[in-house]
């Protein structure tokens, strides 16, 4: 039978299609990764670190970032399984700081050496226990209910450690994965880890308490503890007629000489202010002396990440 010319162009373009579509289909292009969040699964990222002494800003591998922070953040020398959970709190809080606050926007960096603004980083430190422990643990992080925790750490609670709130004065979100619980490195720090002791002068005190709340207290003839979290710490304390934080004091009147909020001492004598504590650090999330106890008992990092966090799980998002 003849075919129309209709007919012959409609078959024409039925022919082409069908070898577009089978005989030169073009290659996918594979999408670019998006900056350290879930999408870099299976690729470790580069970093954008500014070096608070030189003012410069470097791009460097995450991995190797994490290693500097694991070396400055925990004794290089410690059993590796400890230095390995150290390592996945690392990574952690550095990535869930990028995710959710955009890692230090002022700097337009992802982390910053500085420990006020991000963690303490010191690759000289580096050695080949802590590149071990890194490696181990390359690409895993902390999750609760799929989310970056806050990976606190601390360097003893002193026996037990802090629900956020009583340890941070933290009120942004719930942390149902930090508890209070009992710490094993009372056992194992350092006698200045365990116990301190230390007097303030009442215009120190006037002092810390202005640069914490930009209200003057007048003088100061007692002080109190007003209310204690579920761990002893001073969640709130007195000072003469006004009241500040715990965590808010420690702050102001500098936190390697008010080691801490679980106070033993609290009172006015001599015109000063006379404290005694036990612990080191606000106490919330890992003790890294803990941790150390834990190692040297054979646990490996995970079980001390799940002793310290609950109900979190721990994943590997690239290799």
């Amino acid at each position: 039978m003849r075919r129309t010319p209709l007919c012959l162009l409609a078959l024409a373009v039925v022919i082409i299609l069908a070898v577009s579509a089978f005989g030169c289909k073009k290659p996918q292009e594979k999408p670019l990764p998006k900056k350290a969040t879930d999408e870099f699964r299976y690729r470790e990222p580069e970093i954008t670190l500014y070096d608070n002494q030189t003012g410069q800003k470097k791009k460097i591998k995450f991995e190797e970032y994490i290693a500097g922070v694991v070396a400055a953040e925990m004794e290089p020398t410690w059993p590796i399984e400890a230095l390995a959970a150290q390592s996945v709190l690392a990574r952690t809080f550095t990535l869930h700081k990028i995710k959710y606050e955009k890692g230090v926007p002022k700097h337009g960096a992802d982390a910053s050496t500085s420990t006020e603004e991000f963690q303490a980083y010191d690759p000289a430190r580096i050695n080949p226990k802590v590149r071990d422990a890194v490696k181990r643990t390359r690409g895993k992080v902390i999750k609760y209910n799929g989310k970056y925790i806050r990976a606190w750490f601390h360097s003893n609670a002193g026996g037990k450690t802090a629900t956020a709130l009583e340890g941070l004065a933290f009120k942004k979100e719930p942390t149902p994965y930090i508890k209070s619980i009992s710490d094993p490195g009372q056992k194992v720090a350092k006698p200045e880890d365990k116990t301190w002791k230390v007097s303030f002068t009442l215009d120190e005190v006037r002092a810390a308490f202005m640069k914490q709340t930009g209200k003057d207290t007048g003088a100061i003839t007692s002080v109190a503890i007003v209310k204690k979290g579920p761990s002893g710490r001073a969640e709130l304390v007195r000072l003469g007629n006004s009241k500040i934080s715990g965590p808010a004091l420690r702050l102001g009147l500098g936190p390697e000489r008010m080691r801490s909020t679980l106070l033993e001492r609290f009172e006015v004598q001599g015109g000063t202010l006379q404290m005694t504590g036990r612990g080191f650090g606000h106490g919330v999330g890992m003790s890294q002396w803990g941790a150390y106890y834990m190692a040297k008992q054979d646990k490996t990092y995970d079980q001390i990440i799940d002793y310290y966090f609950k109900d979190v799980t721990i994943e590997q998002i690239w290799k």
